[in-house]
């Protein structure tokens, strides 16, 4: 990623910390659907909703080649993805075991 910031270090923890309060103050699906629609471009959401995809069938045991085969998504960003179920700060693990809980209640 280039870095083209034009904030300081601590300006750009404030403006983080300040786009995940606002993501937390949304409501309902329809309302983070239009933030991110809002937010990203087509493209940068469409890689969101692939990464998403990966993580539920990752969860489902499927290997990286069939779920290439089944998405499209590239074996590289698979492998990203797995790494960060594995290694990474727990933000997949966290919210696909939400998720999978609420459909369990």
């Amino acid at each position: 990623m280039k870095d083209h910031r034009i904030l300081n270090q601590r300006q750009e923890a404030a403006a983080e910390e300040k786009l995940f309060t606002a993501l937390l103050g949304l409501r309902t699906t329809n309302e983070l659907r239009a933030f991110f629609r809002d937010l990203c471009t087509p493209a940068e959401l469409q890689a969101l909703k692939d990464r998403w995809a990966v993580v539920e069938l990752l969860n489902e045991g499927m290997t990286y080649r069939a779920i290439h085969d089944r998405t499209g998504v590239s074996v590289t960003t698979i492998g990203r993805v797995a790494r960060c179920l594995t290694d990474g700060a727990d933000g997949y693990r966290i919210a696909y075991d939400r998720l999978t809980a609420n459909r369990d209640e």
